[in-house]
């Protein structure tokens, strides 16, 4: 279950970034409930999470997917470069998320 929460905590933290980005070009109710309400779950998911895993995982891990989510959503929504250095980081990212729930 807590693996359930983090994962969903990690898709509401891309959310909010979404958000914010989008808030940050023009200014709008919806734009403004994306930015908050994708951070505001996220960060009510990671709480719930912290029952079930220790937060030295937790942590790395939701950081971590929402980092490589933000990294994808850029690319693929505004349009950001897609070259192998920022692929190559973010293999790094992923392989660090697996070995992490390997670790346990």
């Amino acid at each position: 279950m807590g693996w359930l929460f983090i994962l969903t905590a990690a898709i509401f933290e891309v959310i909010g970034a979404i958000g914010l980005k989008l808030y940050s070009q023009q200014k709008s109710v919806f734009r403004l409930t994306l930015y908050w309400g994708g951070f505001f779950v996220s960060f009510t998911l990671f709480y719930f999470s912290l029952q079930y895993l220790d937060l030295s995982i937790v942590y790395p891990v939701w950081v971590g997917l929402g980092t490589s989510g933000a990294v994808l959503a850029n690319m693929f929504i505004f349009n950001e470069p897609r070259n192998l250095p920022r692929l190559f980081g973010l293999t790094f990212i992923i392989i660090g998320i697996v070995g992490l729930h390997a670790a346990i």
